[in-house]
């Protein structure tokens, strides 16, 4: 059972983490390994699984405090502040809203000594339009046999658990809806489920020590104990694990503020050291004003995100509200880029090497408009809102759409 902390304190514990971070990050971003230096810490910490329940053995800690921890850490090590976003959020948080006792306390186990767990759902055909995927679970009297293929999966090879999507068949091959079904793997201690297998790793341009895998099912076996089952079941079961992403968008948003707010204490802090033409570079005008814009759109990406955060308290899911995850994403992630590319150009040369941080933070950040919902799909999500109207993607669904009006 983790010592209940106030906010203060998790962002105390969060800054001097932070300090051990910034000294590693460039470490992974050359070698490509999994930072598990650091993991050993946030477990130390226990800042993995803060967010799960205290019956089962968390600190049953919001959103909210997340969020404060995940934005100060992301500051100095963005690998690191995601790995804390998916020990507190997506797939250990759907788990823990619609899980059986036994679901919650397996995950909670192991997301607590440290394991990161990996949501699969984006498929080679089925990215934004994931309710296209392909990977079927067909049922086989008390178990499911799954099949199919998986990519893009965050953390794919070094996940022990795995909250995994699919088609539901019934023993006939009629179609039931879109389940999820957890997957435990652990090869150091002989845990590989026939059936389940890492697929190739795809370079990235940023967060390098993540690995980004295909995951491949060949008759994979999932008991009945182990399938997520919401109260609305497989019909629309769907759409209540969905809500879940919301708390992983709003955590992805975060780590981009915090991407950003670090670029700009890089760059408040060189304006003043950096001298041109007899004086320091923080007395000219322009770059005034280019620092004015980095810090307003730091604040106002902050309020939008603890916004977001704060709205899921007293809700049925206790998920943020789907609304305010998305447009705090979809303009944290954006204000970010730019932020971080301005710091960037404040540096100059030196921004563009190795010297600071700057250009590896530039790789890192890029990936948070596309990753957890790109800010396009987000954006037509947010307008449907203000519309009033649920904006369909397909052409069928806009066909349906005009025929009533």
């Amino acid at each position: 059972m983790l010592e209940d902390r106030s906010t203060k304190a998790y962002q105390a514990l969060a800054r001097d983490l932070a300090e051990t971070f910034a000294k590693r990050a460039a470490k992974w971003d050359v070698t490509r390994d999994y930072c598990w230096q650091n993991v050993d810490d946030l477990v130390a910490g226990k800042i993995m699984g803060m967010t799960i329940p205290k019956r089962f053995g968390g600190a049953g800690a919001s959103y909210y405090d997340a969020c404060i921890v995940i934005e100060e850490i992301a500051r100095a090590c963005t690998l690191t502040s995601r790995i804390v976003v998916e020990a507190n959020m997506g797939a250990i948080g759907a788990i823990m809203a619609y899980g059986t006792d036994k679901q919650r306390a397996f995950a909670a186990e192991l997301v607590l000594a440290g394991d990161k767990p990996a949501i699969a759902i984006t498929e080679p055909d089925a990215g934004s339009a994931a309710g296209e995927m392909k990977t079927t679970a067909r049922r086989d009297g008390d178990r499911y046999i799954l099949n199919g293929r998986k990519h893009w999966i965050t953390g794919g090879g070094i996940s022990k658990l795995h909250l995994i999507f699919a088609r539901v068949e019934d023993e006939k091959g009629s179609p039931l809806g879109i389940g999820a079904f957890i997957a435990h793997r652990d090869p150091e201690k002989g845990i590989e489920p026939k059936g389940l297998s890492i697929g190739e790793r795809r370079r990235t341009m940023g967060l390098c020590g993540m690995p980004e895998t295909e995951l491949i099912f060949e008759d994979l076996v999932i008991e009945e104990d182990f399938v997520l089952m919401p109260p609305s079941g497989f019909a629309h079961g769907f759409k209540d694990l969905m809500t879940a992403y919301n708390g992983q968008r709003v955590g992805a948003g975060t780590v981009a503020l915090g991407v950003a707010a670090g670029a700009l204490e890089h760059a408040t802090r060189y304006m003043k050291e950096r001298h041109q033409f007899g004086r320091p570079i923080a007395e000219f005008q322009g770059l005034q004003w280019m620092l004015a814009d980095m810090d307003t759109g730091v604040h106002a990406s902050r309020l939008m995100l603890q916004e977001a955060a704060r709205s899921g308290a007293g809700s049925r899911s206790g998920f943020p509200d789907k609304t305010m995850a998305a447009r705090a994403k979809a303009f944290a992630t954006e204000t970010a880029i730019k932020v971080v590319n301005d710091a960037l150009q404040i540096f100059g040369a030196r921004g563009y090497g190795d010297q600071e941080p700057l250009e590896r933070m530039y790789r890192d950040v890029r990936m948070f408009t596309i990753g957890g919902g790109t800010a396009q799909v987000l954006k037509t999500q947010i307008a449907g809102a203000r519309l009033g109207i649920k904006t369909p993607q397909t052409r069928d669904g806009y066909a349906k759409l005009a025929a009533n009006g």
